[in-house]
């Protein structure tokens, strides 16, 4: 019985992954070269080649050393919103791995990106070249600011920042 409840588990896991997560850091392989676009959706949008991404966050304050209230925080909501789809190593789940986000993203891009997610698959080239190699689309996981910025502390304590 204790196997046939695993296995249940597993296959609700595999369920959620496939039907969801697909973004928030980059592929180590397949990664394009810097300053290469991906094609834009075809929505009539000029495509953003701005490091900064799609959205309201245009300058994020970035804590010297890392808030470990925030880091905590970031740590909740990721294991609850995040991690099944996202490991903390470069290794890909369902959506690319979080060891380096924080390196190959500005902090306002992964801001942008887990706030407006919708827009930055549309109109991001590098949010669209992730979704090509991903090949299912992040949802929209309804975050916060605040936790989506405690989020942000949480890569950057993964990425060994301080």
């Amino acid at each position: 019985m204790k196997q046939l409840r695993y296995l249940f588990v597993f296959s609700l896991a595999i369920a959620i992954a496939a039907a969801g997560c697909g973004g928030g850091g980059q592929e180590k392989s397949g990664d394009k070269a810097p300053g290469s676009e991906a094609p834009a959706a075809d929505n009539g949008a000029a495509a953003s080649t701005d490091p900064k991404g799609i959205g309201k966050f245009k300058d994020v304050q970035l804590t010297h050393p890392l808030d470990e209230a925030m880091v905590k925080k970031g740590q909740e909501v990721a294991e609850v919103k995040c991690t099944s789809c996202h490991k903390l190593t470069e290794e890909k789940l369902v959506g690319p791995g979080w060891k380096g986000v924080t390196d190959r993203r500005t902090p306002e891009w992964i801001m942008n990106f887990v706030t407006n997610v919708d827009e930055m698959l549309d109109k991001d080239p590098e949010a669209q070249a992730m979704l090509e190699v991903c090949m299912v689309r992040m949802p929209n996981q309804n975050l916060s600011d605040d936790d989506a910025r405690a989020v942000l502390e949480y890569m950057r304590k993964i990425d060994g920042k301080n």
